[in-house]
């Protein structure tokens, strides 16, 4: 696995918007210890039809009062044009300038799809409204989208993300590296330039990351899925051999020439900090 590295390497860590006092003060915390590290932004999520969209806006613009540069993310599923441009708006006008843009998903039990159904959309009707205003990041799939017809459609379906305008893209999270380098390789064969920066999910609790995988569709390799299930209830087991795991998996990525890391960080910092430290970052 070895691809050339292109772009300059950016770090950066994600958040979900808290919904209780406890949490927010929580993730302050949180936010000022991985500040320590210096990434490049700190990314907040965004609810299943923008359920959360005042959380995450309130959350991005805590993460800016503290002086931290903030991405929020932004869907169209379920959003109406005016109702987007009202959000972006915000956004501008409180100085965010870094976007991820996604398709996003319906709330449970909710059949309308709003004005715009695909997130190529929402990445073209962001740079009709506002520009160059944003910088746009959009979501690729190395495993591919587990709504996907099939590997090269999932392909496309970036390829129209990117040339709507994105201008950096992360990936879901995955413990293959070479499905990495295998996607990074077919994006470059269609012309596709953009850094793709790899997503990394720290592992604190199996039966957490078992129930996000089959969510998403990423696969835990069957030799670690064994191995997590042998350790039962032993967190401490479980906590020391995902730390193993990930520090391998991301010193592979960063050797073979990964333009940076991405880390879901579940509002937590000892596991991300804890491989920052051991990659020697």
């Amino acid at each position: 696995m070895q691809f050339q590295q292109q772009h300059p390497r950016t770090y950066s860590f994600e958040f979900f918007p808290p919904n209780t006092p406890e949490g927010v003060e929580k993730l302050r915390t949180v936010t000022q210890e991985l500040a320590r590290l210096k990434p490049k932004f700190f990314s907040v999520t965004y609810g299943a039809g923008g359920s959360t969209q005042e959380r995450t806006l309130k959350a991005v613009l805590d993460v800016r009062a503290a002086g931290h540069a903030a991405a929020p993310h932004i869907s169209c599923i379920g959003s109406t044009r005016a109702g987007l441009r009202e959000i972006l708006q915000q956004y501008k006008d409180n100085g965010i300038q870094h976007l991820v843009a996604l398709r996003g998903d319906l709330p449970s039990g909710t059949a309308a799809g709003g004005e715009l159904h695909y997130a190529n959309e929402l990445v073209a009707f962001i740079r009709q409204e506002f520009g160059r205003q944003f910088f746009i990041e959009v979501a690729a799939y190395p495993e591919y989208h587990p709504q996907a017809k099939s590997a090269h459609d999932d392909l496309l379906a970036f390829k129209r993300k990117v040339e709507a305008g994105a201008d950096a893209a992360i990936t879901q999270y995955f413990y293959n590296p070479d499905c990495y380098a295998h996607f990074v390789n077919e994006c470059e064969k269609m012309g596709i330039t953009i850094p793709i920066v790899p997503g990394i999910m720290p592992i604190g609790r199996f039966s957490q990351l078992a129930r996000f995988s089959d969510a998403c569709g990423a696969e835990i390799p069957r030799w670690i899925r064994k191995k997590l299930e042998g350790y039962g209830d032993d967190t401490d087991s479980i906590r020391a051999f995902g730390l193993d795991v990930v520090t391998h998996l991301c010193e592979q990525l960063l050797h073979a020439g990964a333009p940076g890391l991405h880390f879901y960080t579940m509002n937590q910092a000892e596991l991300t900090t804890e491989i920052w430290r051991r990659l020697g970052l």
